[in-house]
């Protein structure tokens, strides 16, 4: 076996379709955002306006998040020194399970080192807790719930996306007393779609399942304190099981769940990947507490978020472009081809100095790649008269169609 001459093939075979992904080395700074630098490969450097973070609110930057961390790194140093369950468990990361629990109006939180790792260890760990359970998960649920729901040695049910009535079939197919669990999420980060969450829940009523939602994209942005979708339309309650993040709207990192006691507790004594990995550092555990902290009380800087995103979609609805529009914070735009899509990333980051990284398959189906936009409350009047020129020329240079997309 020529074991290089198979990693050429398997570059050569992203290169070749377009699929290929460079990292683009930004520097973030402080009190800056959304502006950064761009550090090119030939060692020269250009300002550029980011278009594409999941820093949603500009909260990696905020004071009180920073004066947390600086607080927290002088008094215990950089690293927690250990898992959860050997030395790495501080009173940083309690007080921040205490602020996400409040937030969610549950029991318990438990933190992961990141959103991805808390869906995987909690769906993979569900059966060891509840044997023969059957999960019926939405077709385009984030790779992390696919990855759980995969690795659990469990049953597992895929419905339509967002088709109820098509969980309702496999619902009633199964077992009425075999335990189930349906997971899905609130927004669907590339299409901006909402999850059906009244309906899902009263299936699940009526089923006696189990609800699990991924509030990854919404936590920070939706509901009057910001604990997301669920709470905005007032089912918090009926959720048993919600995941987010600390690394989107809340500008820091990590992820968790919230759920009852007895659920949290089950989870953090079943779930390896939770046993075995090192605790968030106890700076970043400050951190993440001071944003949600910050963030349950700042309703305004939601609205002008939520206000920018409406305006940049209007603007680009106006040009012809192709958007896809669900009403949610999310921007895409629909270019349908890899090899186009990464050439208006690069010449909008060449030309313009704007960064959109090019979302192709796997991420999305192949014939549906799209540049995603995440507009927030700084990116100000002329950054965004500034994109909009430069998409209205590029799609005319690049000789792509005009036209809503459909929803």
């Amino acid at each position: 076996m020529d074991y290089s001459a198979g990693l050429d093939a398997a570059l050569h075979r992203l290169h070749a379709e377009g699929r290929y992904r460079v990292f683009i080395d930004i520097e973030r700074r402080r009190g800056q955002f959304p502006h950064a630098v761009w550090r090119r490969p030939d060692g020269s450097e250009r300002e550029i306006v980011v278009w594409c973070g999941n820093d949603y609110l500009g909260m990696g930057q905020h004071p009180a998040v920073l004066a947390a961390m600086h607080e927290a790194i002088d008094a215990t140093g950089a690293g927690s020194g250990g898992t959860r369950n050997i030395s790495g468990t501080t009173l940083y990361h309690k007080r921040l399970e205490a602020e996400l629990s409040d937030l969610h109006g549950k029991e318990a939180a438990l933190v992961f080192t990141s959103a991805y790792i808390a869906n995987d260890a909690t769906l993979s760990t569900l059966p060891k807790l509840f044997p023969g359970l059957i999960i019926y998960s939405d077709a385009l649920n984030h790779a992390s719930m696919i990855e759980g729901v995969r690795r659990n040695g469990g049953a597992k049910r895929i419905f339509r996306h967002n088709d109820v009535a098509h969980l309702r079939e496999l619902l009633e197919a199964d077992d009425p007393a075999a335990p189930k669990l349906i997971a899905f999420e609130s927004v669907y980060s590339m299409d901006g779609d909402f999850g059906p969450i009244r309906e899902i829940c009263d299936l699940a009523d009526e089923f006696n399942a189990l609800t699990y939602i991924d509030e990854v994209h919404a936590v920070g942005m939706y509901g009057p304190r910001g604990a997301g979708v669920a709470e905005r339309d007032g089912l918090m309650a009926r959720i048993d099981i919600i995941n987010g993040t600390l690394a989107k709207a809340y500008g820091v990192m990590g992820g968790y769940i919230a759920s009852s006691a007895k659920m949290c507790d089950a989870i953090r004594s079943y779930a390896p990947g939770f046993i075995f990995t090192t605790s968030l550092p106890p700076a970043v555990a400050a951190g993440a507490a001071a944003s949600v902290a910050h963030l349950k009380g700042d309703q305004a800087l939601r609205e002008r978020h939520q206000t920018q995103a409406r305006i940049l979609k209007m603007r680009l609805k106006g040009l012809g472009l192709p958007l896809i529009d669900h009403g949610s914070h999310i921007v895409p735009v629909h270019v349908g081809n890899p090899v186009k899509c990464k050439m208006i990333s690069d010449m909008l980051l060449e030309d313009f100095g704007i960064y959109v990284q090019p979302i192709n398959f796997p991420t999305v189906p192949r014939g549906t790649e799209r540049l995603r936009f995440t507009p927030s409350p700084v990116h100000g009047p002329e950054l965004m008269d500034g994109l909009v020129r430069a998409m209205d020329s590029l799609w005319a240079r690049c000789e792509l169609s005009r036209g809503q997309k459909s929803a």
